[in-house]
């Protein structure tokens, strides 16, 4: 007989076979099309969707989508591994506290936040309006490369808080008490226990950070005012401005390939303790 969890799990299955696996399965097929003639019944199979991304011009904003990915990825790191650290250091009510401060803006819609970060970093924006005051002139970071970086930070950032927050609160505080009576400085504990024992935190964050930012279109298009076309807006513009999906679908594949291809390699660096929490010693 089977049990009330194995029953409640097929609307879930069902869900994921109509809104996940279907739709992925419609791209594939698309992307293996070339100008089908759907109410003829004429459908004709290409690799050409797929040669045709290999032109230097697409290779090079799929450079530029995974350069900006990893800028913004490696700056979250840096900004929310100390703070981490910081959180984890306070009672228990303020870590909770903090916690919901960084969570807060998440609430907020993504594109408003978007939005806002434009009136910002325009020239008549409060950041504009500080540098003038630091003696700058013409000052406008809106609609250049650090401003679509900045974006992603921003948006993505509790992605990577959240994980290495919790990776190191789950560090057992005797044994940075046991590596300090045995002579080991500060340094040494970071590098021997923190990083070891927070390593699934880390490279969940990464993850985290670097899946959306490798693909996003909304920030490139708002703050960098389309100047810095990303592999997003091109996926973008073949289905909503040329109607070409075939062409469209074969880039989400590749980029979808891609992707999987960074998450086995990022399994393969902390093998199982993605699942374990990070037990390395």
């Amino acid at each position: 007989m089977k049990s009330f969890k194995e029953y409640i799990a097929y609307p879930y299955g069902l869900w994921m076979l109509i809104f996940i696996a279907v739709p992925l399965l419609v791209v594939i097929w698309f992307s293996f099309l070339s100008n089908p003639d759907f109410k003829a019944g004429i459908y004709t199979f290409t690799l050409e969707n797929y040669q045709q991304f290999m032109d230097p011009v697409y290779l090079e904003l799929l450079y530029r989508s995974f350069l900006y990915a990893v800028i913004a990825t490696l700056i979250c790191f840096l900004i929310a591994y100390p703070l981490g650290n910081l959180i984890v250091s306070l009672p228990g009510h303020r870590q909770n506290m903090m916690i919901v401060l960084m969570i807060i803006p998440m609430w907020v819609n993504f594109l408003l936040r978007t939005y806002a970060w434009m009136v910002l970093l325009s020239g008549s924006g409060l950041i504009s309006q500080f540098f003038r005051l630091l003696g700058f002139r013409d000052v406008s970071l809106l609609y250049t490369q650090s401003a679509v970086i900045l974006g992603m930070v921003y948006n993505f950032f509790p992605y990577m808080l959240l994980p290495i927050y919790t990776s190191l609160k789950k560090i057992d505080p005797d044994l940075l008490r046991a590596a300090t009576d045995l002579g080991a400085n500060h340094f040494q504990m970071f590098l021997k226990i923190k990083i070891p024992l927070s390593l699934p935190g880390i490279v969940s964050g990464c993850m985290m950070v670097f899946m959306p930012a490798v693909s996003t279109f909304v920030i490139s298009n708002l703050l960098g005012g389309g100047k810095y076309m990303l592999i997003g807006n091109l996926i973008e513009q073949q289905f909503l401005t040329l109607n070409n999906w075939n062409f469209g679908s074969a880039i989400s594949m590749v980029l979808m390939t891609i992707i999987f291809l960074v998450l086995g390699i990022a399994r393969l660096i902390t093998g199982k303790e993605l699942d374990t929490g990070g037990q390395l010693l």
